[in-house]
Parts: C-alpha cells; sequence; structure tokens
C-alpha cells in the first residue's frame, strides 16, 4: 500500500467499529430495507459470508461421504467375486449377491452424488472434467456390474467402483481442506465506512445518524480522528487527512476550505465540516468496489492441470470405449465379450492415482507454503503462476518499510545530537507520522528528554513549542517561504529529488538545521528484485506516490519501470495492458488502492501487514511482508507445476499400456488384461503418486 499504514493513526476508529460490531448485521439489514445502496451493502456482505460458510459445508460434505463410503466398500470388497477369485477364497451364501447389489447402489447413489451434481455443471458450462470423467466411470462400473451379477451371473466391477468413488472424495477432500474460502474483499471493504455519520443540522446542531441516510448537500462534522464516511468538499475548518488509500501518497494531506475529502480517508488533528457530493454507487469506495469485482469477474478462469488431463481422459474412454466395443462386435465376438472389453476400457480410463495426483501435491506444497509463511488463498492461479513473467510492486508497505525513518540530520551552528534533541523534545506529544519517526530514533539514541512547555499545533505547517525555555518552531519549508526566513534551497531541491521529506528546525525566528524524512527500503527488497531478474521476471513499480519519491526508491532497489501517481483504476488498468501484451502478471501490494490490481492480476500477491480489503483479494498472502518471499512463492510455484505434471505422467502412463490391452489389441497373441492385472497396475500407480508428492521440497 503507498501509503503509511491504514490504522496507524486512527485515535480510537478500532474502537469505534468494535462499539458497532454488535449491532452491525442488523443495521444492514435496515439498510438494506431503506436504500438501494444498502441494499447492495447488505447482498455483498451475505455473498462474502455465504461463500465462506459454503466452502466449510462442502469440506464437511466430503469428509462424511468419504467415511461412509469407506465403511460401505469394506463389505463391497469382500463380497465382490472379482476380489474373492484375484485372493483365492470364497463367500457364498444365500442372499450374497443381493447385499453386494444393494450396498454398491447406496455407495453409489450417495458417494457418487457430488459427482453426479458437478458433470451436470460441467455439462452445462461445456467443459468436461474430473467431475464428468469420474460420473462416467462409475456408472458404467455400476451399470455393467448390476447387469453382470443379477442377469448375466458373471464378472463384477463393484470393487472398481467402490474404490474408485473412495479415493476420489479422499482426494477431493484433501485438496478443499489445504485451500482457504471464497474471498471476503467486498465485506472487508465495507468495514472501511463507519455506519454512523454527524450530520449537521439546518439549525446547526449535530445529530447522529446512519450513513446511508445522508444525502447529497447535507453537511457534515468529523472530529479528529474519526474515519470520513462519505465524499465531499470542506466549507469550514483545516486538518490534514491519511488519504494514502486513495492516492497512495505516504504524507497526510492537508485540507481547507473548497478541498474534497474521501470517504473511508482518515481525518487528522483539526475538525473539518464539509458537504456531501456523492452518496450511493458514485462515491470512492463504491467505485473501487466496483472495479474489484469487475475484475474478479474477467479474471481468467486457470483450468486446473488435472482438470485438462480428465477432460482429454474423458474423451479417450468414450472413443475408445465405442471403437472397442465396435471392433470386437464387427469381427464376430459375442456381445457379451464386446461390453466387457469396452466396459473394462471405459473404467481402467478412470485411474484412481489421477483422483489423488493433484490433491497430495496440492496438500504438500500447502503444508510446505503455510510453513514459509506463504498461505494460499487460490490454488488455480497459484499452478498457474509458474508461468509469471512480470512481477507488478506497490511501493509503500511492500517494497518499503511503510513507515519514515529519518535519512539526514544537518545541524547550523550546533551539533547532528543536539538538533536531534530539540526536535525530538517538541515532537513528543504530536500523532504525525514524521513526529513518530523523530521520537523513535530520539529513543533509539537514548536521547534526554528536554523540558518542553507551550506546545501548540500548526495546522498543516508544523507545532510550536518552548524547548528548555526556548520558542521553537518545527516546520516545513512553505512555513519559512511564508514568513521570509532564508534557507540553503539547492540543498532543499536536492534532498527533495530524493524523495525525501524535509523539516526545519527554527529556534527564536532563525533556522538552527534540518532533518529529511523518508519511507526505508525493506532489506530484502533488492536481493528480492535481483533474484527475480535472474529468474527471467520483469520487476514494475506501480505507487500511488509522486514521481521523486518513487524514483529514488526504485534507484535503490534496482526497478527501472516506473508508474507513479497513478489511482487504483489506472493501477487495474495498467496490469490489464501488460497482460494484453502477452505476459502472465503477479501483482504485490497491501492496500485498499491495491485490491482492484490485485483481482486484475494472473496471481494477487497480499503482504499479510496490509489491509483486509486486500488480504482478501489476493491469491496468496505473504504473513513475513517479505518481498523475499515472491521469490520463494513464485519457485514453489514452479516446483508445484513440475510435481504435478509427473504425477499425472505416473497417473496416465498406466492408461497407455493397460488401455490397448484392455481393448483386446493383442487377443490374438494370447495377451488380454484382467480385471486382477489392471487393479494391480493401479495399486502400483497410486502408489508411486503418493511417494513422489510427499518428496517435494522447497529448496
Amino acid at each position: 500500500m503507498d501509503e503509511m499504514k491504514m490504522g496507524h493513526d486512527h485515535h480510537g476508529e478500532e474502537d469505534q467499529h468494535e462499539a458497532h460490531a454488535v449491532h452491525h448485521d442488523e443495521t444492514m439489514r435496515k439498510q438494506a430495507e431503506e436504500s438501494p445502496a444498502g441494499e447492495m451493502k447488505m447482498q455483498h456482505m451475505q455473498h462474502a459470508e455465504g461463500g465462506h460458510d459454503h466452502h466449510l459445508m462442502m469440506i464437511m460434505d466430503y469428509k462424511k461421504r468419504f467415511f461412509v463410503s469407506l465403511a460401505l466398500s469394506i463389505p463391497i470388497l469382500v463380497l465382490s467375486p472379482m476380489i474373492q477369485m484375484f485372493f483365492g477364497y470364497s463367500l457364498n451364501f444365500r442372499g450374497a449377491i443381493q447385499l453386494l447389489f444393494a450396498l454398491s447402489s447406496v455407495l453409489f447413489l450417495y458417494g457418487g452424488k457430488p459427482f453426479f451434481s458437478g458433470a451436470v455443471k460441467e455439462a452445462r458450462e461445456r467443459t468436461p472434467a474430473m467431475m464428468t470423467l469420474v460420473a462416467f466411470a462409475i456408472s458404467v462400473a455400476y451399470g455393467y456390474s448390476s447387469i453382470s451379477v443379477l442377469l448375466l451371473n458373471s464378472g463384477d466391477f463393484f470393487w472398481e467402483l467402490a474404490t474408485l468413488v473412495d479415493i476420489m472424495l479422499l482426494g477431493h477432500w484433501i485438496e478443499m481442506k489445504s485451500v482457504s474460502g471464497a474471498s471476503n474483499a467486498l465485506a472487508s471493504l465495507m468495514k472501511l465506512m463507519p455506519n454512523r455519520a454527524h450530520r449537521i443540522s439546518d439549525s446547526g446542531e449535530t445529530e447522529d445518524i446512519e450513513t446511508d441516510q445522508l444525502h447529497i448537500s447535507d453537511a457534515v462534522l468529523v472530529k479528529p480522528g474519526e474515519t470520513i464516511p462519505i465524499d465531499g468538499t470542506v466549507y469550514e475548518g483545516t486538518s490534514s487527512v491519511d488519504e494514502s488509500m486513495v492516492s497512495g501518497e505516504s504524507l497526510p494531506v492537508g485540507k481547507k476550505q473548497g478541498d474534497e475529502v474521501i470517504g473511508g480517508s482518515v481525518n487528522g488533528e483539526g475538525v473539518l465540516k464539509y458537504r456531501v457530493d456523492r452518496v450511493g454507487d458514485d462515491t470512492f469506495l463504491s467505485q473501487v468496489m466496483r472495479l474489484i469485482r469487475d475484475a474478479q469477474n474477467t479474471k481468467s478462469n486457470t483450468q486446473r492441470i488435472a482438470d485438462v488431463a480428465a477432460k482429454w481422459l474423458f474423451y479417450v474412454a468414450v472413443i475408445g470405449g465405442a471403437v472397442t466395443f465396435l471392433a470386437w462386435l464387427l469381427s464376430g465376438a459375442q456381445l457379451s465379450f464386446a461390453v466387457e472389453r469396452a466396459v473394462t476400457v471405459v473404467v481402467i480410463c478412470c485411474p484412481h492415482a489421477l483422483g489423488l495426483a493433484v490433491p497430495l501435491v496440492t496438500s504438500v506444497t500447502t503444508a510446505i507454503a503455510a510453513q514459509n509463511g506463504l498461505l494460499i488463498r487460490n490454488r488455480s492461479a497459484f499452478e498457474a503462476a509458474k508461468g509469471v513473467d512480470v512481477v507488478a510492486f506497490d511501493k509503500t508497505g511492500t517494497l518499503t518499510q511503510g513507515a519514515f525513518g529519518i535519512t539526514d540530520i544537518v545541524g547550523i551552528g550546533i551539533s547532528e545530537t543536539e538538533l536531534l534533541q530539540i526536535a525530538y523534545g517538541a515532537e513528543q506529544n504530536s500523532e504525525h507520522p514524521l513526529a513518530k519517526a523523530i521520537v523513535s530514533e530520539g529513543e533509539k539514541r537514548g536521547l534526554k528528554m528536554p523540558a518542553v512547555t507551550d506546545y501548540r499545533n500548526l495546522t498543516g505547517m508544523g507545532l510550536s513549542a518552548s524547548v528548555d525555555g526556548v520558542q521553537t518552531v518545527i516546520t516545513s519549508p512553505a512555513y519559512l517561504k511564508e514568513n521570509g526566513i532564508p534557507f540553503d534551497e539547492s540543498q532543499f531541491r536536492i534532498l527533495s529529488d530524493q524523495g525525501k521529506t524535509v523539516i526545519f528546525v527554527i529556534r527564536e525566528g532563525a533556522p538552527i538545521g534540518y532533518l529529511a524524512l523518508s519511507d526505508q527500503v525493506k532489506p530484502s527488497a533488492k536481493p528480492a528484485v535481483d533474484a527475480l531478474s535472474a529468474m527471467g521476471i520483469r520487476s514494475v513499480m506501480l505507487t500511488g506516490d509522486n514521481q521523486n519519491a518513487a524514483s529514488f526508491i526504485a534507484s535503490e532497489i534496482g526497478i527501472t519501470e516506473i508508474y507513479s501517481e497513478v489511482l487504483p483504476r489506472q493501477k487495474a488498468e495498467i496490469i490489464g495492458n501488460i497482460k494484453k501484451q502477452g505476459h502472465r502478471v503477479a501483482m504485490t501490494g497491501d492496500g485498499v488502492n491495491d485490491a482492484p490490481s490485485l483481482a486484475a492480476a494472473d496471481l494477487g500477491i497480499a503482504v499479510g501487514a496490509g489491509t483486509n480489503v486486500a488480504i482478501e483479494t489476493a491469491d496468496v498472502i505473504l504473513v513475513k511482508s517479505d518481498p523475499d518471499d515472491v521469490v520463494g512463492l513464485l519457485r514453489l510455484a514452479r516446483l508445484t507445476y513440475r510435481k504435478i505434471v509427473q504425477n499425472l505422467v505416473w497417473a496416465t502412463a498406466y492408461n497407455v499400456v493397460a488401455m490397448p490391452l484392455a481393448a483386446g489389441v493383442l487377443y490374438h497373441w494370447g495377451i488380454l488384461i484382467s480385471p486382477a492385472v489392471g487393479a494391480l497396475f493401479m495399486t502400483l500407480s497410486t502408489i508411486i503418486v503418493a511417494i513422489n508428492a510427499k518428496l517435494t521440497k522447497l529448496k
């Protein structure tokens, strides 16, 4: 996020949110009844909360179906004639076949339901994949086995049906457990807006009302430290406002009569009165929400690698089964033999190993990622990240610390330590980000606190105080120019061109020195950019900060492609343009203004110290907020892709050998694969896939 952290200087905003938390849902429902904007807000909340609950319900459903199906599978395997023949035992009693059929029917309907539902969805979307393949295979196995044991008294595939359903349910359960739920970005964005506002009536009295009850031209009062409830124009008062989520500008922006304020930004030390300019869908945050929603809706739906393999296996199964059946029928074979060969081909085309090939790698790599501080929320985007060749970085809070630090201390007639000590004393009661940086430096150096009295805030200009009995002003160059106080303007320009903020210390009307401050580059930023370059990945900086600050930070890190002073919409557009050039783009950011671009990128990466909006919009979260973790993430993505491909090769290699043999290509040479041998190949393939997944390690 190109700004100081949201909430860094909120003056009780969190307490305000907590006070409203109890009746938050009730308020949303009331707003839904009273206004279209409220109804939209409620729908976003219900959608986000419902998506999360739905994901948990699906995990529990797969778990339940797996264990029930597993329990049913044990007697099915014991009673199956094919298994009895394979292991050389006999278990025949009155009603055994009927019991086998009944148990298999329950398992087929109960355990297979998710696959039938998924197959219907894939059919509607005309994208046959894993669900279609599994549904087709178990339907053929169940139908053929039912006819065989009940009418023909011949071999069955009930054992294949049972084990296939079990392993597929297990695979889906493992994978869903390892992946987070749906994005709650829109709900998180809504939480930035205060539920209530101080409306000023025509008589000048103040009343607290719900924010959604405000109308254009209403007068609103904002107290120090409060969140501005809605967009408008100031008509009275002066203050500084942290609107970094809008522009990405690191420093709070001074506001006076005639200036615009944005809903969701945080007021500083002054009291502001303003008139509402925009409501509903026209507000800034509503526009950001629309950008996020549009980006999420249009984001490429990368098809899972296993689904691609399953799609082709489905076509192979249908075509292979039909060709096998017709070939044997036309060659004069009996109908029962032709059907048996065709069914064997279809069932073999859905190997058990395929159901575990991706979930096992998913489970292992998700655990590895978590151990390294990488939380994967979107598996499809993560798998596709192996093709990322451009990484776009937000500046503040991503490549930098997101907090100011002192870079230069220059005394005029006094020592560096004496100058810092005076500034340290004067700034001790200020909540301004620059003041906090000066106080932090003074504490770090163990400086003695001087006696400070007569503290007074100079809104938008700095502060004045009596330090050790001497009148002192901590201020900006603008104050010196306004009051005709001379200073070294050439040195000031040099520091300003480096993106640094310069503040002067004035004692008894004359400057005694100045301090330069800037956002601090994270130690791992440059090594991370260098490592990405070595991997053939281009680094780009997208920032709402000014050109000077962006260029200086970029030169220190080694990034040459810079887009500065960009708004959220422009960030998303830049990501879109890079994608149109044929690149796969990862975006790394941490703020509200990064959320649309995180959603628009092929891979959205949020740093863990950022806002909930960015985190909920992203595909991956970096817990440690370390740029070097971007390198580790992309390396893990490439490793994951290799492992998945290896497992799919092992999972399907068995088909390449077994399917022609099952079809009877070498029948006239006395070679015909039996279901028992097919089961052995299937088991070996599954074991190899499991071992290969467990051997995954991130170096």
